[in-house]
C-alpha cells in the first residue's frame, strides 16, 4: 500500500477533518475511523484486563507526524504525547529532509539478552567454562519452552558467560541467553527461558542461581537512521544555511563532551521516540532504559546522535541505539488504538517499527538543535504552547485563538498575561 505522508495545511484543519484525511490516506475502514474518533476507545473492561486495580482510563493526545520518507517509502507516524511542539518539529524536519531523499534506516536482528545470575561459586572461571561446555544442552532446554517461536525461526541462539571474580559478596557468574524474539518485544519469552535453565545451571556449576531476568540494555538489537540536509534547505531569514550547520555541529559536540548537556540532548531525541512507542502500545520505559544505558557504553554519558559535515558541505545526522519493540503481545495487541497506530504506519515487522522510531528521534533532535543554535528554543515552542496557556488561564471557545494571537504578537506567552487579556475583554 502506497501512502502519501505529506500533510499540507494540516494544522489549519479541525480534528475531525484531520481524522478524515488520515483515514483516507491510510486506507482505514469505517470502523477504524469511528474508533479513532471515539474518546472511549479503550473500554474500562479492556483496561481492567491490562493492569491491576483499574479505576478508570487516562487519555493523552494522539497526533500524526507527516512528511516522513523512510527508505524511499512515505510513512504517517502516530505519536501520543502531551507536550506541544514535538509533532510540529518532527514533521517540519521530515519535510525538509525529503529534498535529499528522506531518512535511510537499517537494523540488526531482534536479539534480546536473558541474564542468569549465579553466586556461591569458588571457581568462577571454571564455572564459566563448564556452562559453555554444556551450551548446546542449555540452548535446547531453553528452546523447549517456546515451540511457536522456534517455528517462526526464533529462539535461543547462543550463550555468553560473564565473570565478576571479585564483588562485595564474593565471585559472581552471569550467563546470558541470546534469544531471537522475532516480532515480539520479548520480555516474557526470555524470562521464561532464563527460568527454565536455572536448575540445570546450578547442577553444572555447583552454585546458586539468583536472578533470572531480561536485560533492558538491548545492545544486540539496534536500530539506525541517517539523514542529510543541504545548506540551502537549512537557510532562514536570519541565518545562512552554513551558519545553521556550524551551529548544529557545535551543539552536538557540546552534548558529546558534557553529560549535563547530553541528558537534555538525549531527552530531546526521546521526545520523538517515546510518543511512537506509546502510540503503538510498546514499553517506553524499556526503550528509555536501554537508550540511556547505551549512551554510557564507553564509560561516560554522551550523545546518542552525531551531526557532521559531508564533503560537499551538507549536514549529515546519524543515530544508532537499542530498540526493543514488538508488534505482538502485551498492550500492542490488547489496546485497540495501538493496533490502529501500527496499521496507519503500515509496518510489517518489529524491525520496521524500530527503524521508524529512530528516524523520528533523529528528526526531533535536528529540530531542537536547529532552534537552539539559531533563534533559541523558546520562540517556536512557546508559540505552540500558547493554546495550553490560554486554556489554563480560563479561555474557552473563540477566546482561545484570540488570546493566542495576542500573546504571540506580544512575544509574551504567560498565564498571568493571558488572564489579563481575558479580564480586559470581559470588562470591555
Amino acid at each position: 500500500m502506497n501512502i502519501d505522508s505529506k500533510l499540507p495545511n494540516f494544522r489549519g484543519l479541525s480534528p475531525a477533518q484531520r481524522l478524515k484525511h488520515i483515514a483516507q490516506a491510510a486506507n482505514l475502514s469505517d470502523a477504524d475511523h469511528a474508533l479513532l474518533g471515539n474518546p472511549g476507545a479503550l473500554s474500562l473492561e479492556t483496561a481492567n484486563g491490562m493492569i491491576e486495580n483499574v479505576i478508570g482510563t487516562f487519555q493523552l493526545p494522539m497526533a500524526v507526524a507527516g512528511y516522513f520518507q523512510i527508505n524511499g517509502r512515505d510513512v504517517l507516524v502516530p505519536m501520543t504525547v502531551e507536550e506541544p511542539s514535538i509533532v510540529a518539529a518532527a514533521s517540519f524536519m521530515a519535510k525538509m529532509a525529503r529534498e535529499a531523499g528522506g531518512f535511510i534506516t537499517s537494523s540488526t536482528g531482534p536479539l534480546m539478552r536473558a541474564q542468569v545470575q549465579i553466586v556461591g561459586v569458588s571457581d568462577p572461571h571454571g564455572a564459566r567454562l563448564s556452562i559453555l561446555k554444556h551450551k548446546e544442552e542449555l540452548v535446547q532446554l531453553a528452546n523447549s519452552r517456546d515451540k511457536v517461536l522456534i517455528g517462526l525461526g526464533g529462539g535461543c541462539k547462543d550463550i555468553e558467560v560473564h565473570v565478576f571474580p571479585e564483588t562485595p559478596r564474593g565471585a559472581m557468574v552471569v550467563a546470558h541467553l541470546i534469544v531471537d524474539v522475532r516480532d515480539a518485544m520479548g520480555a516474557n519469552t526470555v524470562n521464561t527461558m532464563a527460568e527454565s535453565v536455572a536448575g540445570r545451571i546450578e547442577e553444572i556449576t555447583g552454585g546458586k542461581v539468583r536472578l533470572r531476568i531480561l536485560s533492558n540494555l538491548a545492545d544486540l538489537r539496534l536500530a539506525r537512521a541517517q539523514v542529510r540536509y543541504s545548506a540551502e534547505t537549512l537557510a532562514t531569514k536570519e541565518y545562512s544555511g552554513e551558519q545553521v550547520i556550524e551551529g548544529v555541529i557545535d551543539a552536538c559536540l557540546f552534548a558529546a563532551i558534557d553529560p549535563y548537556r547530553a541528558a537534555t540532548h538525549n531527552k530531546g531525541i526521546m521526545n520523538g521516540i517515546d510518543p511512537v512507542i506509546v502510540a503503538t502500545g510498546n514499553d517506553w520505559r524499556a526503550v528509555e532504559a536501554g537508550a540511556h544505558a547505551y549512551a554510557c557504553r564507553n564509560g561516560r554519558y554522551t550523545s546518542l546522535t552525531t551531526w557532521e559535515k559531508a564533503g560537499n558541505g551538507d549536514l549529515v545526522g546519524t543515530i544508532e541505539m537499542p530498540m526493543p519493540v514488538g508488534l505482538v503481545g502485551g498492550a500492542t495487541k490488547t489496546h485497540p488504538l495501538a493496533r490502529l497506530a501500527l496499521k496507519i504506519m503500515n509496518v510489517h515487522s518489529a524491525q520496521d517499527l524500530g527503524e521508524i522510531a529512530v528516524a523520528v528521534g533523529l528528526a526531533q533532535n535536528m529540530g531542537a538543535l536547529r532552534a537552539l543554535s539559531t533563534e533559541g528554543i523558546q520562540r517556536g515552542h512557546m508559540a505552540l504552547h500558547a493554546r495550553n496557556i490560554a486554556m489554563s488561564a480560563g479561555a474557552t471557545g473563540a477566546d482561545i485563538d484570540w488570546v493566542v494571537r495576542k500573546m504571540v504578537a506580544a512575544n509574551d506567552v504567560r498565564t498571568d498575561y493571558a488572564m489579563t487579556l481575558l479580564a480586559g475583554s470581559r470588562d470591555a
